[in-house]
């Protein structure tokens, strides 16, 4: 009854796997099918070609000089900024000591463009007015000589008389609906003046106050789902801020003021290159530096936000001064190579394995073959969704997991060959070698892991390829020898060609040396030793109460024999 349980869930647990490959290849295939993904993986920068900025820094006021340091912490946030947008293998570098030169595969998009284009300070404004982001008809705008001037000097930059008659000029003639008038209006202002700014994701326009709070005030950023006074989600998300200490002091003061205030007024808008990215409403006084942004946020609205937020002030601004499209660094033939070193690899080792573990074998190459299937699905879904790019060292990666791969079937075979030298059946070694084997398989797989892991955070550029694809095939490795190579045992052990050990099967407990085999009332005998010839009947149930035979038989049979040689011996001595 139990063998034919574990029979059943051998095979429930192939199918499981048919369905996961099944369903890899259909969700693949729907982005293919809505063009927006391909069969083949996306090839990094070294492998493809791709696009090259160079970004020219812009110094506010005369005599601005930049030094190394900061133009070495520009090149760093603007590569959390490509990174953080799922584009890989990306290459940003210094080019004389002054200009930034971003590389990446393909042709970013247009959220990774405005990612590297908005490299100014960020800062927090309050909100003085606003309207909708439609230009007033120019016979429709209020005359000169009946807009308010201000009666007296700002008490605070919250204040109505920071409003000029030429700053509300400004403000009525511009058109936020246009995006290419808002982007010519997104110029860096004075930060102690104030200004008009467009929202792009809205349309709406403002009139601004001077900066209170700078963007370098930001310690970090992160987005989520809101949760209620019990814990629970409300399905809302949410981006979350949290201030450096002088932050937390100087936004404190401006949620006292702003949550007295209504209509627009009660609003701090977020400006970063000279354009609005929020600009929410005051709900309360926030003491602690840790306010939150809610509004109706999607997840990829609030993550942007939150990166726009995390990875938006930077020491020094920066323009696009060039771009171009650059080819491969190493190209096609590379690549070919690559995979002519992965193929060699894989040949020696489907050759090893038939040579050592001859039928069984074939198991091993099966398993490869499957483990390549899931690698390959995951890679090609992973450029689809994330955007990931397969590199050299990416391709490198893959070739040395052919051999971690294999390390874990050999550690399989090897328990089972030594459950079959101790004298047990071949379903009985199955399940007794995938007890101890699968604890092995595991630590080996952690190892693997945790190595990839601190390589890929440690590391930056192509290292980081390389340490991606090692941990995915590691994940591989893992699904692949429990939904697969194990299943496939169970059911090879009740083969009669595996199971009655056939010379050619890899798994002939002869040539493997096992123990003698107990023939009961205390009679072995020993591998290769020569017999009285019995009927065959007798002969085949000999052997097959050897292949049934328990441990605790076969030392009863040890015992026996020790007892008996001894005996024969003093039988010889007395005479």
């Amino acid at each position: 009854m139990a063998r034919s349980g574990s029979t059943s869930i051998a095979r429930r647990t192939l199918i499981w796997l048919g369905v996961l490959l099944a369903a890899g290849t259909v969700i693949l295939g729907s982005g293919v099918f809505t063009n927006q993904a391909s069969w083949a993986p996306k090839l990094a920068l070294d492998l493809e070609g791709g696009t090259q900025m160079i970004l020219a820094p812009k110094v506010q006021g005369a005599g601005g000089q930049i030094t190394g340091e900061q133009l070495n912490q520009a090149v760093e946030i603007i590569r959390q900024r490509v990174d953080g947008s799922g584009v890989a293998e990306a290459e940003i570098t210094t080019q004389s000591g002054r200009n930034v030169v971003v590389s990446l595969p393909g042709i970013p998009d247009q959220r990774t463009r405005e990612l590297i284009q908005a490299s100014a300070d960020m800062e927090f404004r309050p909100v003085l007015t606003a309207a909708t982001g439609a230009a007033v008809p120019e016979a429709e705008r209020t005359p000169v000589k009946d807009i308010p001037k201000p009666t007296a000097k700002p008490e605070n930059f919250s204040d109505p008389n920071w409003i000029t008659p030429e700053l509300f000029q400004e403000f009525e003639a511009l058109d936020c609906l246009d995006p290419a008038a808002a982007a010519n209006e997104a110029e860096p202002a004075d930060p102690a003046k104030p200004m008009v700014a467009c929202e792009p994701d809205t349309g709406m326009k403002y009139i601004l106050g001077p900066v209170e709070v700078p963007g370098t005030d930001i310690a970090d950023s992160s987005f989520g789902q809101t949760r209620g006074q019990q814990g629970q989600t409300l399905n809302q998300w949410a981006v979350n801020i949290e201030f450096n200490g002088e932050g937390t002091r100087t936004f404190k003061a401006v949620t006292e003021r702003l949550f007295g205030l209504s209509g627009a007024r009660n609003q701090f808008a977020i400006v970063l290159d000279g354009q609005v990215i929020s600009a929410p409403t005051t709900n309360a006084v926030i003491p602690d530096g840790k306010p939150q942004i809610t509004g109706n946020f999607t997840e990829e609205s609030a993550r942007g936000l939150s990166e726009q937020l995390k990875y938006g002030a930077l020491p020094i601004s920066f323009e696009i001064q060039s771009e171009q499209q650059i080819s491969a660094t190493l190209g096609a033939d590379q690549l070919r190579m690559g995979l002519i070193a992965g193929l060699i690899g894989l040949v020696l080792v489907a050759g090893y394995s038939l040579f050592q573990y001859r039928a069984l074998g074939f198991v091993t190459i099966a398993s490869l073959v499957v483990a390549g299937l899931i690698t390959y699905l995951a890679i090609a879904i992973l450029g689809w969704t994330e955007n990931y790019r397969l590199s050299l060292a990416g391709v490198a990666g893959l070739i040395v997991a052919i051999g971690q791969t294999a390390d874990s079937f050999i550690v399989y075979f090897e328990r089972i060959r030594d459950e079959l030298r101790e004298g047990r059946g071949l379903v009985s070694a199955v399940d007794n070698g995938w007890k101890r084997a699968r604890q092995t398989v595991l630590a080996s797989k952690a190892v693997n892991l945790l190595a990839a892991v601190v390589l890929y955070f440690v590391a930056v550029g192509n290292v980081r390829g390389f340490a991606f694809t090692l941990g995915l095939t590691a994940v591989a490795d893992l699904l692949v020898v429990f939904l697969f190579t194990h299943p496939t045992m169970v059911l090879l052990a009740k083969t009669k060609f595996f199971g009655e050990g056939h010379r050619f099967s890899g798994l002939d407990p002869r040539l493997l040396g096992a123990v003698p085999l107990y023939r009961g009332a205390g009679r072995v005998r020993q591998p290769g030793e020569r017999t009285t010839p019995v009927r065959a009947k007798n002969t085949a149930a000999a052997a097959e109460a050897g292949r049934r035979q328990t441990i605790a038989e076969r030392r009863a049979a040890e015992k026996q024999q020790a007892t008996s040689g001894a005996g024969r011996g003093a039988n010889k001595e007395s005479n």
